[in-house]
C-alpha cells in the first residue's frame, strides 16, 4: 500500500497558538499509520516555520498534553508552485494539513500561501477562510442570504477615537441590553465581554480593540448554545447537533479550555427531532453560503422566551482535541476520529483536482 505523505501545519502567530499545539496533537495520534506517511511543521508566535524531525507521538493524545516546537534548525519556506523547501530541498507531500486556530492561520492567510505553492489542503479555501475569521462580514452575507442572526452593529476602532460617542449610543439603544462586544477577527471567546450596563461598553471596546481594528456589537441571545458538525465539498453533510451549557457567565476562553468543570457538553443535544433538522439544515446553508470546503462548526443559540434559532459564528478550523465538539459530535454519529481526518484528507484532493482543472490562461 502506498502511504499518503500529511503535513501537519500547527502553532502560528495567532493568541490561539496553544490551542493549536493541543489539536495537532490529537490529530498526529489519531492519523492512521498504516496509510500515512507524517511531517510535522510547526509555527512559532513570530510566524517562523521549522521541520520538526524528531517529534514523538508517544503519549500526547492525553487531555494536558500538546505536540511542541522544540527544533528549530531547519526552516521551511514556501516557494511559489514547488511546495515546501527545507535547506534548499523539496519536501515530498501529498496533502497539507493546516490545523491552526485564529489569525494567520485560520483566516486565509496560510490557505493563501499553499495555493501558491500548488500543494492540496484540508480545509476551506481562500475567500471562506478569510470571511468566516470575520464575524461581522459572516453574519452580513447571512443576513443577506436570508439565514437568521441576532442584531449586531460593526464599528472600528477609528469610530472610538473619534470622540463621537453618538454611533455607540445609538448602537446600545438599538440592540438594548444585555449586549456582547466581540472583535470581529479573533476566536476561542479572546477579547468577548458581556455588557449589561451601559456603562460597561467602553471598557468592553478598549478589550475588544487590543484584537482587532474592527468591533462586533451583538444583541445577546438568552438561550440555549448548540453547536453542529458539517462535513464535505459540493455535498456537504451535518451532523446532529450537541449541546454546551457554560458555568460561566457565558462560554469564556476558561470555560472552553482552563476550567475543567467550565462547561456541561451534552451529546446529542435534547431536541426534538424537527428542531434538530432545521439546526442541520441551517448548518448546510451556512456552509454553503460562505463558500466552506472540507469541515466546519457552525454555532447557534436557541432563544429560551421565542425559540426561535439564530446562526452565531462558523469556525473552519475548530478545535480538533479529542475532547472538542466537532470530532465528538462525528463520532456520536459513528464516524471514529481516525475516519474524520481520512474523509478530510479525502476531500481536499478532490477540491484540488477540481482547481487543477479550471483554466488560468486564455489565448485569442
Amino acid at each position: 500500500m502506498n502511504k499518503k505523505t500529511i503535513c501537519i501545519l500547527y502553532g502560528g502567530r495567532s493568541e490561539e497558538h496553544e490551542i493549536s499545539l493541543k489539536s495537532a496533537a490529537s490529530v498526529v495520534t489519531n492519523l492512521d499509520k498504516d496509510k500515512y506517511r507524517i511531517l510535522v511543521v510547526g509555527i512559532d508566535k513570530y510566524g517562523r516555520w521549522y521541520l520538526q524531525s524528531n517529534y514523538k507521538t508517544e503519549g500526547i493524545s492525553e487531555r494536558d498534553k500538546i505536540l511542541p516546537i522544540k527544533e528549530r534548525d531547519l526552516p521551511v519556506s514556501v516557494l511559489p508552485g514547488s511546495g515546501l523547501l527545507v535547506k534548499n530541498k523539496k519536501l515530498k507531500l501529498d496533502v497539507a494539513f493546516p490545523i491552526l486556530h485564529g489569525t494567520f492561520g485560520e483566516d486565509g492567510t496560510v490557505q493563501g500561501l499553499l495555493e501558491i505553492a500548488g500543494l492540496p489542503y484540508v480545509g476551506s479555501g481562500v475567500l471562506a477562510s478569510s470571511l468566516s475569521m470575520h464575524k461581522g462580514k459572516t453574519k452580513e452575507l447571512w443576513k443577506q442570504a436570508g439565514l437568521p442572526t441576532a442584531d449586531f452593529t460593526i464599528i472600528s476602532t477609528l469610530d472610538i477615537q473619534s470622540g463621537d460617542s453618538s454611533k455607540i449610543e445609538n448602537t446600545v439603544k438599538t440592540l438594548g441590553l444585555p449586549l456582547f462586544v466581540k472583535p470581529c477577527r479573533a476566536g476561542s471567546s479572546i477579547g468577548i465581554s458581556k455588557v449589561k450596563q451601559a456603562k460597561g461598553i467602553v471598557a468592553a471596546l478598549k478589550i475588544a480593540s487590543e484584537f482587532d481594528n474592527e468591533i462586533i456589537i451583538e444583541r445577546a441571545v438568552a438561550g440555549r448554545e448548540i453547536e453542529c458538525s458539517v462535513i464535505g465539498n459540493d455535498r456537504p453533510v451535518a451532523y446532529p447537533p450537541g449541546e454546551i451549557r457554560p458555568k460561566h457567565e457565558f462560554y469564556d476562553y476558561e470555560a472552553k479550555y482552563t476550567d475543567p468543570e467550565g462547561a456541561e457538553l451534552i451529546i446529542p443535544a435534547p431536541l426534538d427531532d424537527k428542531k434538530k433538522q432545521k439546526v442541520m439544515d441551517l448548518a448546510v446553508k451556512a456552509y454553503r453560503a460562505v463558500g466552506a470546503s472540507g469541515f466546519s462548526r457552525v454555532d447557534f443559540f436557541i432563544e429560551e422566551t421565542s425559540g426561535n434559532i439564530f446562526l452565531n459564528e462558523i469556525n473552519t478550523i475548530p478545535g480538533f482535541t479529542s475532547i472538542s465538539m466537532f470530532p465528538k459530535l462525528c463520532e456520536a454519529a459513528g464516524i471514529s476520529y481516525s475516519r474524520i481526518l481520512d474523509m478530510l484528507i479525502a476531500f481536499a484532493l478532490e477540491r484540488h483536482r477540481k482547481q487543477e482543472n479550471l483554466l488560468f490562461d486564455f489565448s485569442l
